[in-house]
């Protein structure tokens, strides 16, 4: 089952009823505007501000059928896992490239691009691209001392279905992570 938005955390992140949302969208004529000038209202009005505006124009959009959940603005679907791993962020990155090591496909899906590796100070990068179009990307933070987060994003899926194959499919293949 796709995840729609969960509207108590919108506004327990808000600190507004959704109801009163709902009334300021209607107001605004929200149905008529696209999602940038959505998101852009609320930040402005200070009805929600930066990452709780895109998270509300996402539900608002579910909500009027503009959007289903898990798709993005373009049209595409995507889907994320994550976990957190014992370590540092090039530990989880080396506990990532030995599960991964040699695969040539994901689920019977080619690799077509990559895979390639990159770091900043703060990160750590591992993506590729699938022979369906769809796009992997492998995303590691420390998230506190001896600890790290491993999130994998697959983008450019066509389907509700797709997002509910590649979320069970990406969370087997991290349960063998950190053990």
């Amino acid at each position: 089952m796709v995840r729609t938005m969960n509207i108590q955390a919108l506004e327990n992140g808000t600190g507004k009823p959704w109801a009163e949302i709902e009334e300021y969208l209607a107001g605004i004529g929200a149905d008529q505007l696209t999602h940038k000038e959505i998101a852009q209202r609320l930040n402005d009005d200070d009805v929600a501000t930066e990452w709780w505006a895109q998270s509300v124009t996402v539900a608002y959009e579910q909500q009027i059928g503009r959007r289903q959940p898990g798709q993005d603005c373009n049209g595409e679907y995507s889907v994320s896992v994550s976990k957190t791993l014992p370590g540092t962020m090039d530990n989880a990155l080396q506990m990532w490239l030995e599960l991964v090591d040699g695969a040539e496909s994901f689920s019977g899906i080619d690799i077509s691009r990559g895979p390639e590796v990159n770091s900043t100070q703060k990160w750590r990068y591992w993506r590729c691209g699938l022979t369906d179009g769809s796009r992997v990307n492998v995303n590691i933070y420390q998230k506190s001392e001896g600890k790290a987060s491993l999130g994998i994003q697959h983008e450019r899926l066509e389907s509700t279905v797709q997002i509910e194959h590649w979320r069970a499919f990406w969370k087997d293949c991290m349960s063998g992570l950190g053990k």
